[in-house]
């Protein structure tokens, strides 16, 4: 075999082997820099305020996204469901219908919706009771929750219930309202969650944690 023949071939595997050697460092430094631009553990146990993209939340549907440790819903209400939430035959029967326990970061969400937009409510999943966290129960009168049941949230627990506001039922283990935290709409489309708009309110607390 010729000599420049084999030179070749070994200058062809030596350009092939530092390519894959090169390819698989970059690979290497790559993973921890794309990690590195998600928040840290750290970060997230302190609170750091969270962007929830709502544009592809139905009507009726709900997501939960976790802030502080702990599951926060946004629950996109229906014309229906906003409807049940103030008939008088259901006011009657909430514990704190007004919001006048401090359950709430603020004024601007102390109403029978509970929340910045009528459709759109935002609050901590966890049981006022014992720290369970609830399921989201929008059927209408099930066999399990009784014929009176009007749309909301149950708790498996102990069996504390709220509406679709989260306010808890009178005589329920439960003695407030779910949390409703600081957030605010940055757009149509888009929730910050954790902090108000003008960055106060990041370590709010409510009675119950």
């Amino acid at each position: 075999m010729a000599e420049d023949t084999v030179d070749k071939r070994k200058r062809r595997f030596l350009v092939a082997a530092t390519t894959v050697v090169g390819g698989g460092g970059l690979i290497a430094f790559a993973i921890p820099f794309i990690q590195s631009m998600e928040p840290s553990d750290a970060v997230s146990a302190a609170g750091a305020p969270i962007d929830v993209d709502i544009s592809k939340l139905e009507p009726g549907a709900m997501i939960t996204v976790p802030w502080r440790g702990r599951p926060v819903w946004v629950l996109h209400r229906t014309p229906e469901q906003l409807k049940v939430l103030q008939k008088s035959s259901l006011v009657e029967r909430l514990r704190d219908p007004e919001s006048k326990e401090l359950q709430q970061y603020g004024t601007e969400v102390v109403n029978w919706y509970r929340s910045l937009r009528p459709e759109y409510f935002v609050v901590v999943g966890i049981c006022t009771h014992l720290g369970c966290v609830p399921t989201y129960r929008p059927d209408i009168a099930p066999a399990d929750l009784g014929p009176e049941w009007p749309g909301g949230f149950y708790c498996p627990c102990h069996g504390s219930l709220y509406d679709l506001s989260g306010r808890v039922f009178k005589s329920m283990p439960a003695p407030l309202n779910l949390p409703v935290l600081p957030y605010y709409f940055k757009n149509d489309t888009l929730l910050r969650v954790g902090e108000l708009k003008d960055k106060s309110e990041q370590n709010w607390l409510p009675q119950t944690w």
